[in-house]
């Protein structure tokens, strides 16, 4: 494989060209604010369609474990229904711990708050928020477990300190499965409590809800005083817990050895299981960052107070915290009506499915998947394309070009008649999605030199990977295509001798991930060499793109290039 460099000089050419082709405009308008007969006599604007191979390739179970973020629910489509699970080690706050004399449980509380931002604060400081971390709105029905599967960091039938993978179907290998019986070990109840402190057994709801939660001091009895406030949180699952359980699991530890240490806690408290069931066979999918600590299980209790006082009776309040990891594993179970094949690698395929998860991906290969050909004097699909834009030397090597390319681009029609809304489906198709290079596992040189790189993934990335253009540009309406801009890949091909390597396409979550993540492994006896995206991995949704094979000539997937050409 030859290695891609990326030369200042061109850099510098990539990033002008970039600033002219900004605005996602039609081509006709390029050519009359760039270079048109009036302004440059010498050059012609034109375009050429090239044909490419395109094929879906079914991933089978993924790598699961240390993932940036973690899925839990139930998500709807048209292709079935995915439910997702989490399983997580407890990493205390302190170790060692002296809870004190005559210690009383007031609480447990589950806090996982989504992802909000504030969208309004009234005159009574009552804050609106805006969610965008749970697909759907429905409630469901989270069940939570003490687990006995302990979480391993190190493969023991790997190489030295090789990291242990888990994956999407409850598995550490295609040999070793984990048992559901080893993840529900024991339930913990949910409880609330009534006005005289009582605690009752509640069912284990969630109700999902854009409303913040307000926390205030205990009523005094006062009908003169409003409770002050003592805190305000973000919107987000907060439950209260079985105290009896932390009880016996924690409390009543204090001085043993199972709390002096991390890897003696990990052993002894193996870890919870998250479990979502429907409601009404319906549901909601949260994201969440379990990393987080706000994300925590928290014991709040009162022991008589250790510093000097007259009172023998004075107590104290306290906390001890548990947040989540440092292993997390998300599980996946797909049941699709339709289920995803996988396609024609040497013709392509008509449709292409892409569906995040333990899903699907597209195979892309450019040219036909040619590459230069040293051992035929006959031109290849790739080797034509290239002598037609550029000058080489006997040995290959760029010389001139003959063309220049102002815009590369790889147009995917959305095939709306199949992937129209059925009544229960939550959200509908991924506003983005990710091209990339299988083999290097790595993005494209367009996606590395985009400037419009932002903390908020909807504006990130947009030249390079341009989002779902939709019906009237409504934010819910049918997807129409997805344009990704690739002007810097195709030069690299031509002009910088790299290879023309299979791209892979794929459902995105969050562009920004791909930055900074490796991708994971997928558990294959076939091809062990294959991997998924982060960001697919962490999406439940899919789409259906038309193909090269499709019937619809007018949304057939094309290599499309515009060259300015001397007009000699």
């Amino acid at each position: 494989m030859k290695n891609k460099k990326i030369a200042l000089q061109i850099m510098a050419m990539s990033l002008i060209l970039l600033s002219f082709i900004a605005c996602d405009e039609e081509f006709a308008t390029l050519e009359s604010d760039i270079i048109n007969e009036e302004n440059a006599m010498n050059f012609d604007i034109l375009s050429q369609q090239y044909d490419i191979i395109t094929y879906t390739q079914v991933l089978g179970p993924v790598q699961t474990d240390g993932l940036a973020l973690n899925s839990l629910g139930i998500y709807d489509d048209s292709y079935g229904r995915t439910t997702s699970s989490i399983l997580t080690q407890l990493n205390a706050s302190s170790y060692d711990p002296t809870f004190g004399e005559q210690v009383a449980i007031d609480s447990v509380v589950l806090t996982i708050p989504y992802f909000s931002s504030i969208s309004e604060i009234d005159d009574d400081n009552i804050i609106t928020y805006n969610i965008d971390s749970v697909i759907g709105r429905e409630p469901i029905k989270l069940r939570l477990f003490e687990s006995n599967y302990f979480i391993r960091d190190f493969d023991p039938n790997g190489e030295f300190n090789d990291n242990q993978n888990y994956y999407s179907n409850m598995s550490a290998s295609t040999t070793e499965t984990i048992s559901n019986g080893a993840l529900e070990s024991t339930e913990i109840g949910f409880v609330e409590y009534d006005e005289d402190g009582n605690i009752t057994p509640i069912d284990n709801i969630i109700q999902i809800s854009e409303e913040g939660y307000t926390l205030t001091e205990p009523d005094n009895d006062d009908d003169d005083t409003e409770p002050q406030v003592l805190q305000r949180l973000s919107p987000g699952i907060r439950v209260k817990l079985d105290t009896t359980f932390w009880r016996n699991k924690i409390i009543d530890k204090e001085g043993e050895p199972v709390l002096s240490s991390q890897n003696n806690f990990s052993e002894y408290f193996r870890g919870l299981y998250f479990k979502a069931e429907p409601i009404n066979d319906k549901g909601s999918f949260l994201i969440s960052n379990l990393a987080s600590e706000v994300c925590n299980v928290t014991i709040y209790y009162t022991s008589l107070t250790a510093s000097t006082t007259d009172d023998a009776d004075a107590t104290e309040q306290n906390t001890f915290v548990m947040t989540f990891g440092p292993n997390r594993i998300n599980f996946m179970d797909n049941n699709f009506t339709n289920p995803i094949e996988n396609g024609n690698s040497e013709t392509g395929d008509s449709r292409l499915y892409l569906k995040g998860g333990e899903g699907s991906l597209s195979r892309i290969k450019l040219f036909n998947g040619d590459d230069i050909d040293e051992d035929n004097d006959t031109f290849n699909s790739f080797e034509t394309f290239k002598n037609a834009f550029v000058e080489t030397d006997e040995d290959g090597n760029f010389v001139r070009s003959k063309r220049l390319i102002n815009e590369a681009n790889l147009v995917f029609y959305v095939d709306q008649d199949a992937v129209e809304t059925p009544t229960n489906m939550q959200d509908g198709e991924p506003n983005r999605i990710y091209l990339y290079e299988i083999e290097n596992k790595a993005p494209l040189i367009d996606f590395d030199i985009d400037i419009t790189n932002s903390s908020l993934p909807s504006f990130s990335k947009f030249n390079h990977l341009g989002p779902l253009q939709r019906v009237d540009d409504e934010p819910n309406g049918n997807g129409i295509k997805y344009k990704i801009k690739i002007t810097e890949h195709i030069n690299d091909l031509i002009v910088r001798d790299s290879t023309n390597v299979e791209l892979g396409l794929a459902v995105c979550l969050n562009v920004n991930l791909e930055e900074s993540f490796l991708q994971r492994n997928v558990l294959s006896l076939e091809d062990t060499d294959l991997t998924a995206p982060i960001s697919s991995i962490l999406s439940p949704r899919g789409t259906i793109l038309h193909g090269n094979n499709t019937e619809d000539e007018n949304k057939k997937v094309y290599l499309e290039i515009y060259y300015t050409e001397p007009n000699n």
